[in-house]
Formats: C-alpha cells, sequence, structure tokens
C-alpha cells in the first residue's frame, strides 16, 4: 500500500480524527473536571495553571484570555525574576526545570490559598519540574486537574525517584490523546511531522470552561469572565473584574 501524501489535508484529516477521539474519550474527565472548576469558582478560588515548554500554549488557553474565567493565573519559570527576584540570566539555564526545590518556589510565588485549583499541562507527563509541582499541590491539599497524553505517557519510563507520574497525581486527566511524541504524520526517513496536542487539548480545556460555567450559572452563580480588551469598554470591564482578585493573579510574562 502507498504511503499517505504529506499535506495540508492528511493532517487536516488525521486532526478532525483526534479532535473526535479527544471529545470521545474524555466525557467523564470533562465533567469531572468542570465540576472542580466551578466548585473553585464558587468558594472565591484561583486556578493556577502550569505548563513548561510547549505545554505553555495550552496554559495560555486557559488564563488571561477573551472568552475565559478572570480567577485564572499563570505559573511560569519566568516568575522567578518577575517576582522572585532572580537575575534574568537564571532563564537562559537549559536544566532550569529540572532544578531540585523549583516547583516548591514556583508554589510560594503564586501565594495561593487552600481553595485554589491547579491545572497541570505536559503531554509527557513525566518530567521532574512537573511531576514535583503535582506532588506539592497534592501535598498542600489543592484539587488537580491533568492535562496530558496518556499514550505517550504510559509509554516513555516514569523519570520523577517517586515514581509517580502526573496522571497518578490528579483528581481529573484529561487525555488529549496524542500519540507518543506528539507528532501525526509518518516521514518517509522515520520520524513523524505535525504535532497535535495543542489542539486537542486546547479543545478539552474549552469544554471544561463550557461546563464549569453551564453548572456555575445553573447554580445561580454568575462567573466572572473575560470579554475582549478589544471591544469598547472591554478593557475597563475587565479590570473591574480583575481587581476582585488583586495580588492573586498575575497576567505577566516573557
Amino acid at each position: 500500500m502507498a504511503e499517505a501524501q504529506i499535506s495540508a489535508a492528511t493532517f487536516a484529516e488525521a486532526g478532525r480524527a483526534a479532535v473526535e477521539r479527544a471529545i470521545e474519550v474524555n466525557k467523564d474527565s470533562v465533567a469531572a473536571a468542570g465540576r472542580l472548576f466551578a466548585d473553585c469558582v464558587a468558594a472565591d478560588g484561583v486556578i493556577h495553571a502550569f505548563g513548561t515548554g510547549h505545554s505553555q500554549a495550552t496554559v495560555l488557553e486557559i488564563v488571561g484570555r477573551a472568552g475565559g474565567l478572570v480567577p485564572t493565573n499563570r505559573i511560569g519559570l519566568s516568575d522567578l525574576v518577575l517576582r522572585g527576584g532572580e537575575d534574568r540570566s537564571v532563564l537562559a539555564d537549559p536544566l532550569l526545570e529540572r532544578s531540585p526545590g523549583l516547583a516548591r518556589k514556583l508554589y510560594d510565588l503564586a501565594t495561593p490559598r487552600p481553595q485554589d485549583l491547579f491545572v497541570i499541562v505536559s503531554n509527557s507527563g513525566v518530567n521532574n519540574s512537573v511531576v514535583d509541582m503535582a506532588l506539592h499541590v497534592k501535598e498542600a491539599g489543592h484539587r488537580l486537574v491533568a492535562v496530558t497524553s496518556l499514550t505517550h505517557t504510559r509509554a516513555v519510563p516514569a523519570l520523577h525517584p517517586s515514581g509517580s507520574r502526573l496522571a497518578d497525581l490528579a483528581d481529573a486527566v484529561l487525555d488529549n490523546t496524542a500519540p507518543a511524541g506528539d507528532a501525526l504524520l509518518p516521514l518517509p526517513g522515520g520520524g513523524a511531522l505535525c504535532g497535535v496536542s495543542t489542539l486537542t487539548s486546547a479543545l478539552l480545556v474549552q469544554m471544561v470552561l463550557a461546563e464549569a460555567v453551564g453548572l456555575l450559572t445553573a447554580e445561580g452563580v454568575t462567573a466572572p469572565v473575560y470579554i475582549s480588551a478589544n471591544l469598547p469598554g472591554g478593557f475597563e470591564r475587565n479590570a473591574v473584574l480583575e481587581e476582585h482578585y488583586a495580588g492573586r493573579i498575575h497576567r505577566g510574562g516573557f
């Protein structure tokens, strides 16, 4: 059988199948995560989202965007400089995310409250900083939502000394259904092209958002939701909503 041609059409077909698969296999997980989001907002909590590398793209789907929830905070390596007083040069270290104690520093800089929820995004779900953060979040008594690829995480060794993977520690696991290695289209010389995890992960977190706001609305709670700052009055309206969470949500980053 001839190999499928590499083209926009073949990726679109494979991507569409991945999206449909993600919707189907995550029905219960989306409902569970939606309940956790809704409970956090109703308790005047903040949703903290953390990821490294390309997983930050999904973090940005959760935090501070038009159509999203206001009580959301991005946790990133840049927090070490923006709020932790470190020199910017520290971010040039390619092994920074493997540094002992990093997750604890980032957690402390976020100044979470007991009712706050954490979302950790990692396609592999095995990197030390991600598992460290998950372990610390659970030890501190927070609920945790994981966004990961169960196919990938089950195909690779656990790297953390505890032997844990991100998915092992979460209260709800959103499976982005990406293949091991993330990319969908096989290349003739080996390897593959066109990552899909960002596409399906973004879909899943938006589904969770819709589920959460639907639950809150049914329970008589008005969810604080951003509108575009590029609409008339949008910036001013959003600023009023953000004021309630002053000091708890952070929008800076580089």
